[in-house]
């Protein structure tokens, strides 16, 4: 008892650090809106503003600014881009390395970023370029590595998973932080030296709360973690991963102790685990699916549809913010300041938002679980189905959030705010428990990257389209949001083919059942007359 209670006492503590890491230092770059504000207090791109006195500034008061408000859009353009086009190859090292290399890796590169930044200066505001890049990937590889960590609690792994993809959404606040800290007359160095001196927690973590490859599951009986077991590194990879001879179902003894040497680990199976109803062999896509195959499908096609077009709408509301509330205050730096601290607070409420859609999930899956036994294979269509929902819910969200961004006066601007954390929340975790419900495990880290990689590339639309707002129109983004409504629209196909393919692998369950008695019976028959 007294080794179960230590055993649930630090799976909690990896939980609960787990949250902390992600919600304070995984997805800072998308809190640039309030860092926007503080680079221009410290001048940085200022000398691409030209003088009003021409007649070609938007105001009556200060230069004409708007390469400076490009320049900027382009750095967090590239960030962006590499937070999702890195996902790939960074997933490949989680996979092929496991827990402990990756996270090494994310730490490293993470405070190279914040060390680029304490020591830039507006003379040298073009290191803002790699020092993104840095925090970008640094940050995806954290979250990467801590979403398994849903793996240790059963039953409660999806409302998790979303849990910690909140708490990415809300690690944008911490610019927020930086915002008003600066205010106060903290330095850009200061602050970004206290950041990368937060890599000592994140080793610590790193060595006596995290696994040396993944976490298997479900979870095998004395499963440890950490320097602190019973022999050196006794973190293990799954079955599968030890004995890569077995084939699904075959479940040989194996040392729990055992620290097995490097390997192609499947993060895959590590992360959403295998074993749970409707979770192995037969659930989502047939089990004999290729890796193209999925690709290929009408349901890998139309969700990439439905992630790329919303992450657009998401990041280029991000991306030109700034701007946007100097345009509808007139330049009142005052109100721009209050309005920017206004929407960095709400997206502290990622965290609170996101589990939302994994109990949406999970409370339709144990709806079903009941007839699960009774129907065969009725589990995973329960899981696929409830991604209907999730999906449908997820693009109507957006499509609320981009009529209040389309709609040109500022108080609208607040309703905007929330509908914006709302949407971003629901879109990433259900990204992740879509791939793992309806695609065989086993491409689950290959697809998430080639996912996300791809999504980036559509994401690289929002500089031309900033561009479109500062230079033909005007700095009038209604067109342009009007626009992305459009196109937003079409997100609602993903639901509606998920729907058909629930459908369709219900009639062909139905036609199973109808003809498994009849070959019962013919069994049954040739029996008799032996």
């Amino acid at each position: 008892m007294e080794e179960q209670g230590t055993g649930l006492a630090k799976r909690l503590g990896t939980l609960l650090s787990g949250l902390l890491e992600c919600m304070c230092f995984a997805g800072v770059i998308f809190g640039w809106a309030s860092l926007v504000y503080v680079l221009k207090d410290f001048h940085y791109f200022e000398e691409l503003c030209v003088p009003a006195a021409n007649g070609t500034g938007n105001g009556t008061q200060g230069p004409d600014c708007r390469a400076q408000d490009e320049q900027l859009s382009l750095v967090f353009t590239v960030g962006s881009f590499m937070n999702n086009f890195m996902a790939f190859p960074t997933g490949y090292i989680f996979d092929r390395f496991g827990t402990m290399p990756a996270r090494l890796l994310a730490i490293s590169l993470y405070t190279g970023g914040t060390l680029l930044i304490a020591f830039s200066t507006a003379a040298t505001a073009l290191i803002l370029f790699p020092a993104m890049c840095l925090l970008s990937i640094g940050g995806i590889l954290l979250i990467l590595t801590n979403m398994q960590v849903g793996n240790l609690f059963g039953k409660h792994r999806s409302t998790i998973i979303t849990l910690y993809n909140g708490a990415f959404d809300s690690s944008s606040a911490v610019f927020l932080v930086v915002k008003l800290l600066s205010e106060q007359g903290l330095t850009l160095r200061e602050m970004f030296l206290f950041l990368s001196a937060c890599s000592a927690w994140h080793l610590t973590r790193t060595f006596f709360l995290m696994p040396r490859w993944h976490i298997p599951y479900p979870l095998p009986p004395g499963y440890a973690y950490g320097l602190r077991c019973r022999r050196q590194g006794c973190s293990y990879r799954t079955h599968e991963e030890q004995r890569p001879g077995l084939g699904d179902g075959a479940h040989e003894p194996s040392d729990p102790y055992l620290e097995p040497g490097p390997g192609g680990a499947d993060a895959g199976k590590a992360l959403m685990g295998k074993g749970e109803s409707g979770a192995g062999p037969g659930h989502g896509e047939p089990p004999g699916m290729s890796f193209r195959a999925c690709v290929f499908s009408k349901l890998f096609f139309w969700h990439l549809m439905w992630l790329s077009v919303m992450q657009l709408r998401h990041y280029l509301f991000i991306g030109t913010l700034n701007p946007m509330l100097e345009h509808l205050a007139a330049r009142d730096t005052a109100l721009v300041s209050t309005y920017t601290n206004a929407f960095a607070f709400t997206q502290l409420c990622g965290v609170l938002c996101a589990p939302w859609n994994g109990l949406i999930l999970d409370r339709h899956k144990r709806g079903r679980s009941k007839d699960g036994s009774a129907k065969g294979g009725s589990d995973s269509l329960a899981d696929l189905r409830s991604c209907v929902l999730s999906l449908a819910v997820t693009v109507l969200q957006c499509v609320a959030f981009s009529v209040c961004a389309s709609v040109p006066v500022l108080p609208v601007q607040y309703a905007t705010f929330i509908l914006q954390v709302l949407s971003r929340s629901f879109l990433y975790g259900g990204n992740a428990a879509f791939l793992a419900i309806a695609f065989p495990l086993e491409h689950f880290g290959k697809l998430y990257g080639l996912v996300m990689g791809l999504s980036a590339v559509v994401s690289l639309l929002q500089y031309p389209c900033f561009a479109l707002i500062k230079g033909p129109l005007s700095d009038d983004p209604f067109y342009v949001n009007i626009g992305l409504i459009v196109v937003v629209l079409l997100a609602f196909v993903s639901p509606l083919v998920v729907l058909r393919e629930c459908q369709r692998r219900e009639r062909e369950q139905e036609k199973q059942h109808v003809d498994s008695p009849s070959l019962t019976l013919a069994k049954a028959g040739v029996e008799s007359s032996i």
